[in-house]
């Protein structure tokens, strides 16, 4: 075998790596009931949100209609007060919840990963300003810094709501993996992988870091509902961009033009029930999660 050779088999196989890896990782999550059932919900809103123009009747932003309309053949949910097609709005919303979810969580995630191997790692001072700054923000109230700094940042857009999010939804992942990191540092593999010579970084980031993979995902999980639960706490208080057409905005200009008292109950229990199906599919998932690294929590799995 050539060199040449030699070398495009490494490469083909370094290239498929990556993809066995999903392969098997979602397998793990396919073997647990409650994670399957949330993942067919998820891939429900994922066909959603890519095919919306496809899917919806109309625009979202078309108030063409008349006003009010409780449901009919050409508007299955109704219109708006606005005059919005309803079911409209309800599928291209779908991106907005499934964006922020999605951006948050990760940005939130690496965040938490950073800041928790760092300080679960280190032992010098830096360990203890980590300390006091992780600490501080467990000890504010979520809801309350997400409204004090969402009213600060007034008509930023999405973008605000995804800052916003990762400001105030990543001390509690950097506490549970910094905990981990304590608990593997003291490990033999660790403790032969720094007398052999080896960076701190790479200590951390190729040893101790893929020993973490339920709690990561777990953590960006957890941290993909509370951002679309507060997207759409912080739309419904009018501190997002109301013009963006979102299951937050929706619900807002619902409860601005009194749905309940005119018998539209549909313009809030639709949004609601969306964004509540939403949360749970990634709460199911995350209960297979755990299957991820240690293939004895499955189910269905030999003891």
């Amino acid at each position: 075998m050539t060199d040449t050779t030699i070398k495009k088999t490494f490469a083909s196989r370094r290239g498929t790596a990556p993809l066995l890896m999903l392969g098997r990782a979602f397998a793990a999550l396919w073997s647990s009931g409650k994670a399957r059932i949330g993942l067919v919900i998820l891939g429900l809103f994922v066909l959603v949100a890519i095919f919306a123009p496809l899917l919806a009747p109309y625009s979202a932003t078309d108030n063409s209609f008349t006003r009010g309309d409780s449901g009919s053949p050409a508007h299955l949910l109704g219109t708006t007060g606005a005059g919005e097609d309803v079911l409209s709005q309800l599928l291209y919303g779908t991106r907005i919840s499934l964006f922020v979810g999605i951006a948050a969580g990760t940005l939130a995630t690496l965040v938490a990963v950073l800041v928790g191997l760092s300080w679960g790692y280190a032992r010098t001072l830096v360990g203890d300003v980590i300390n006091f700054v992780v600490n501080l923000f467990l000890v504010i109230p979520a809801l309350p810094l997400m409204i004090v700094i969402a009213a600060y940042l007034h008509d930023g857009g999405i973008g605000m709501i995804v800052l916003v999010v990762v400001i105030t939804g990543w001390a509690t992942g950097a506490r549970v993996l910094r905990s981990q990191t304590q608990t593997l540092r003291s490990r033999d593999f660790v403790t032969a992988a720094v007398f052999s010579g080896e960076s701190s970084a790479r200590v951390v980031f190729r040893e101790i870091l893929p020993n973490m993979t339920s709690l990561i995902a777990g953590s960006f999980l957890a941290s993909a509902v509370g951002a679309i639960l507060g997207e759409a706490g912080l739309e419904f208080l009018g501190l997002g961009d109301v013009n963006t057409v979102s299951w937050g905005t929706m619900l807002f200009w619902a409860q601005n033009s009194n749905a309940m008292l005119t018998g539209q109950w549909v313009l809030l229990f639709a949004p609601g029930l969306c964004i509540a199906l939403l949360a749970a599919s990634l709460a199911l998932i995350n209960f297979g999660v755990d299957g991820l690294s240690n293939p004895r929590l499955r189910e269905g799995a030999t003891r």
